[in-house]
């Protein structure tokens, strides 16, 4: 035993050496504009831009900004003279109030098949989705369409669910789970809604959602807080799917079903609660067919829970990417800055952190998340995502927007 616990030390030890890496820190605002913010190449030369809040930014520099839909926020701030100064966007890290922005998520996708990316804007919860469409490269606002009228819940997500290839917005609505869906053969049109669920207790500000395959059947489940619903055989008629209790999360992130540990069978990953503290991974285990998790501890409330020390509160936005192109998923996730002000929830003043998680698999199916620190003045909104985003394939870059801006992460060798 002895043996074992001395090679995995070292595994995981030269993991984490291999795995450092430099990013370049680009701050493109300042400016409070959104709490969720993607990327693609908006104007087709090459080179990844970002979206976030009414405007997208010209990468590979990301100074040239674009408005696409109307910029008008902005908010006084009194100085210690007294005198009073007009700040564009919303009151964020620059004020001192709370205040919220009206683009909880963006995502960008290219909708109308037009070879030019769109953005799908989610505002507040229970607020409207409204879609934009790439004039490709025309100036000036994008002609803009609601495709549906409420999305609630503080995790939605943008992906394929149904089989269909293509993907759908994954939330619920008046207390039901479920997804909307385009008419691909006019996405402009109102999105047709979907339940999976009976109405349930779910409302405009429930966190934990996500969609992974949980039980094998090649089928996308939907997951939730306190549990997973199963995806029947078919989808004709929207039955109503099966719905296998579990506490999760006290009040979760996003959600991921994937294979930590090399089993073969999908495992849990998301926050314990995304106001306070803790990260987790639920590994999946078969007992005469029944299907059960055991609770893995990546990040606690103290720093004495991992191995590493690392503790920071809020990690309302999690993503899974491979950051460092070893084939396996790692996650991405930070500290939410001011999600409900100043003075709001746990250490809201703390240093606003990001990080990567670096997924180590061992011998005889272990596995450890080794975080990395990428930044100590951004963190995440409610919303992180991470891809290829300065042009190297095998490393992962993040982008974020927040109530202390709007960042990207580009990552370098060493």
């Amino acid at each position: 035993m002895k043996c074992r616990i001395i090679m995995l030390a070292c595994v995981f030890a030269w993991a984490a050496q291999a795995a450092e890496q430099e990013f370049q820190r680009i701050q493109i605002t300042d400016k409070f504009w959104s709490e969720g913010a993607d990327f693609g190449d908006f104007n087709r030369d090459g080179k990844m831009d970002v979206a976030s809040g009414p405007f997208w930014y010209e990468g590979p520099d990301f100074k040239k900004r674009h408005e696409y839909r109307s910029a008008t926020a902005s908010f006084k701030l009194k100085k210690e003279d007294g005198t009073e100064v007009v700040i564009e966007g919303f009151e964020g890290a620059l004020g001192k109030k709370n205040a919220y922005s009206d683009n909880f998520f963006t995502f960008v996708y290219d909708f109308d098949g037009d070879g030019w990316p769109d953005i799908l804007i989610i505002g507040l919860p229970n607020k409207p989705a409204t879609l934009y469409l790439n004039p490709k490269g025309k100036e000036g606002h994008w002609p803009s369409y609601q495709v549906f009228d409420v999305v609630d819940g503080e995790s939605p997500g943008f992906t394929c669910i149904d089989g269909c290839g293509k993907p759908e917005l994954i939330c619920h609505k008046d207390g039901y789970l479920g997804y909307a869906k385009p008419d691909w053969n006019d996405p402009t049109k109102p999105w047709t809604f979907r339940r999976i669920s009976p109405k349930g207790k779910w409302h405009k500000y429930s966190h934990g959602l996500g969609v992974g395959d949980v039980n094998g059947d090649g089928r996308m489940d939907m997951l939730v807080s306190d549990g997973w619903w199963e995806q029947p055989a078919s989808l004709a008629g929207d039955p109503e799917w099966k719905c296998h209790p579990f506490k999760f999360a006290a009040e979760g992130a996003q959600m991921y079903a994937y294979d930590v540990n090399g089993d073969g069978l999908n495992d849990i990953i998301t926050a314990v609660h995304c106001h306070r503290y803790g990260l987790v991974w639920w590994e999946q285990t078969r007992q005469n067919g029944e299907i059960n998790f055991i609770q893995h501890t990546i990040m606690g409330s103290t720093p004495a829970e991992n191995r590493h020390g690392v503790c920071f509160s809020q990690p309302h936005a999690i993503t899974l990417f491979d950051m460092n192109g070893d084939g396996l998923l790692d996650i991405v996730t930070g500290k939410r800055f001011w999600a409900h002000g100043p003075t709001g929830d746990v250490e809201p003043n703390a240093p606003a952190v990001l990080y990567w998680f670096q997924l180590v698999r061992g011998p005889n199916k272990t596995a450890e998340f080794i975080p990395h620190l990428v930044d100590d003045n951004s963190g995440v909104g409610t919303q992180v995502v991470a891809g290829h985003i300065g042009g190297d394939p095998k490393l992962g870059d993040i982008v974020v927007g927040n109530k202390k801006g709007t960042f990207v992460f580009i990552q370098k060798r060493r």
